[in-house]
């Protein structure tokens, strides 16, 4: 036993949640045990960011962690959401699990619902990028390996163009100065394939494009299923 706190980290797939685990995993209070991750059992899609249920699987294999699934039903209501959230909180208290760490940056409103959708559960909220500068947030991400390819952007936020882009210097740089460079207003959504939290990357090329409402979605898709 480590001695540290056993906690779940939630996984939407995306930048934050990964770089959420390169921090936890210099912690000397946690130890992270498991990914946890909602899907759109419809679409057997991640929630929001639209990722393939088996790319995901492939990062939980690559950062060699479990992954906590909860299937969500389309159209998913906010009580059948928090009664599903409830019994997986239910199971990880029973399984020796203290705590769940989000990715969260600055949103005063989402760190709140998470706060109380944990309270009374025996689960500690842990927010290990809270309050940190975006901007030098997203350019250490990239600095340090970490690749990503944007998945989903808010049309109304962000042109259409960026769905599908790399996660670099240069989106950075081409980003509107409104937009925040993490994309946590929603303005985009990510999928990480390779960094430093991950011990292989994951080859991905970007699908079609589709659009609902005023989102537009870049399916990545693996590459072995790309025929040549």
């Amino acid at each position: 036993m480590s001695g540290k706190n056993h906690i779940l980290l939630s996984w939407s797939s995306g930048k934050d949640s990964a770089w959420s685990l390169q921090v936890l995993r210099t912690s000397s209070e946690y130890e992270v045990v498991g990914l946890l991750t909602t899907f759109n059992e419809v679409a057997d899609r991640v929630a929001m960011h639209a990722v393939r249920r088996e790319l995901v699987e492939k990062q939980a294999s690559a950062v060699g962690l479990p992954l906590w699934s909860v299937p969500l039903p389309w159209p998913c209501s906010n009580e059948q959401y928090e009664a599903l959230m409830a019994q997986m909180c239910a199971k990880a208290v029973a399984e020796g699990i203290e705590g769940v760490a989000f990715g969260d940056l600055f949103l005063e409103d989402v760190r709140a619902y998470r706060e109380r959708q944990l309270r009374g559960t025996g689960l500690q909220p842990i927010f290990p990028l809270w309050g940190l500068p975006t901007g030098e947030l997203a350019r250490e991400m990239i600095a340090a390996g970490v690749k990503a390819k944007l998945t989903c952007v808010d049309t109304q936020k962000l042109d259409r163009s960026f769905a599908g882009r790399e996660f670099d210097e240069t989106l950075l740089a081409d980003l509107p100065a409104e937009v925040d460079p993490c994309g946590e207003r929603g303005e985009f959504h990510s999928f990480v394939y390779a960094g430093p939290m991950l011990n292989e990357v994951i080859p991905v090329v970007v699908g079609e494009q589709v659009v609902r409402e005023q989102f537009l979605f870049a399916d990545v898709v693996p590459a072995e299923l790309v025929t040549r």
